[in-house]
């Protein structure tokens, strides 16, 4: 299913690897992940990279996710305390944000043409509550040495034109960007370093030969000293255990027609925007003043017609003044999530590296991962450990399926109860 992104992405591309090639190191994925990689190991003087990716650069969810660029992970900033403590838990969020200014420093110093817009990311507060902006707000302060701006609901409905919200918090440090111009602009630097970055090249198979490996695709092969592993949720069967790791999950995403002076009806900022539920919406508003809106998971793949009629609907709930919109693009893409809800990234056979599980929060922990690999790979370096708490474990498939949709519907159902209940009280803003 083409997202905007692609039909608006120019048709250069990579050529199909045609012929059995030696390189030092093969990264399998031509994401964010297995991209991030491959450049970091350039920048590091180790130019004999190749990259094969099964159809084109940004593919995945790498081209079609919502363009959001800040810190954390997946998993909430409290549970990453609880399950590492403050010191280990900290040094991993922080990554994240070196992360965040790395692709800020690429996008400048390259000239990446991926339409940044850097005026924000904006948690808005579905909820009357109060406290759930100040606990967050405290939590990363103190916990993490991250202040997120206080934005009042007065001060919010001036930038948002709707009653849904009740206040939010400013990353001002975050962004957004066209991803898929992103990840076009590193494979370019990749092959600029002296990589080779094959388009329309799967891996069909994954052997050990000697102390190295034999990587095959449909009209060629890689023999490469190390390989790394990063196809996110378009599972590649090459190890039943890494596959095994991971649930490939659906999210749906929309962008409506141009809305020329009619988009500033409802928004009056240029930040991205995403909101306090488990079930949260998310949107930006594009240069060309469209609004690209997402959200919802699932383990259904969807077609353009129902990911429109669902996400119509959660539109108009917040912006009823945009009934009538045209919709002009509808799509839903996989993410891969791990049970625990962090990436999987490390070693997990000798010279065998995996990058996967970001769980639709990987631009900055994609950009984090393949530093910490290229880092590894290139100098030896041990930060990858950092990660083994948080491993490879079985999303327990099929079962797995049922269990993460009842999962977002249970919390789906919560975040409704909860907003039902304020509605009938009368608990302040």
């Amino acid at each position: 299913m083409s997202s905007y992104y692609h039909q608006i992405a120019s048709a250069a591309g990579h050529p199909e690897l045609q012929e059995p090639v030696d390189a030092q190191v093969c990264v399998i994925g031509g994401g964010f992940a297995g991209l991030n990689t491959a450049l970091g190991l350039v920048e590091r003087g180790v130019h004999d990279v190749v990259a094969l990716e099964a159809h084109g650069v940004g593919h995945g969810a790498s081209g079609r996710n919502g363009g959001f660029v800040f810190g954390g992970f997946s998993r909430g900033e409290q549970a990453l305390l609880d399950g590492l403590g403050p010191d280990r838990a900290r040094k991993l969020y922080q990554g994240t944000l070196d992360a965040v200014e790395l692709i800020r420093q690429r996008i400048h110093t390259h000239h990446i043409d991926c339409q940044p817009v850097e005026e924000g990311v904006l948690w808005a507060n579905w909820f009357r509550d109060p406290a759930i902006l100040l606990q967050r707000q405290r939590l990363l302060a103190d916990s993490f040495g991250v202040h997120w701006e206080r934005i009042g609901p007065g001060v919010l409905r001036d930038r948002l034109h709707t009653d849904r919200y009740h206040g939010g918090l400013l990353e001002v440090r975050g962004f957004h960007f066209n991803p898929l111009r992103y990840a076009r602009g590193l494979a370019q630097l990749v092959v600029a370093g002296g990589g080779r970055v094959h388009e329309n090249s799967p891996a069909l198979s994954l052997e050990r030969e000697g102390s190295g490996w034999l990587v095959k695709t449909p009209r060629g092969s890689v023999r490469a000293e190390q390989v790394v592993l990063s196809c996110g949720g378009y599972l590649a069967g090459l190890r039943r255990r890494v596959d095994a790791g991971v649930m490939p999950i659906a999210t749906y995403v929309m962008v409506t027609e141009p809305l020329g002076g009619r988009l500033g009806s409802a928004m009056a900022t240029g930040a991205a925007v995403y909101d306090t539920r488990f079930a949260f919406d998310y949107y930006r508003p594009l240069p060309d003043t469209r609004l690209l809106w997402g959200g919802r998971i699932s383990v259904l793949d969807r077609p353009p017609d129902a990911v429109e009629r669902l996400l119509r609907r959660d539109l108009l709930k917040v912006f009823p003044q945009l009934h009538g919109v045209r919709i002009d693009h509808a799509w839903s893409g996989l993410m891969s999530y791990a049970r625990h809800q962090m990436p999987q990234v490390g070693r997990i056979e000798p010279g065998l590296w995996l990058a996967q599980a970001f769980g639709g929060h990987g631009v900055a922990p994609t950009t984090f991962a393949g530093e910490v690999l290229a880092s590894a790979i290139a100098e030896g370096d041990g930060q990858w450990r950092e990660f083994e708490h948080y491993g490879l474990v079985s999303a327990m498939k099929p079962a797995g399926y049922v269990g993460a949709q009842a999962s977002y519907w249970w919390h789906q159902a919560g975040d409704a109860w909860k907003a039902w209940r304020e509605s009938t009280s009368r608990t302040p803003t």
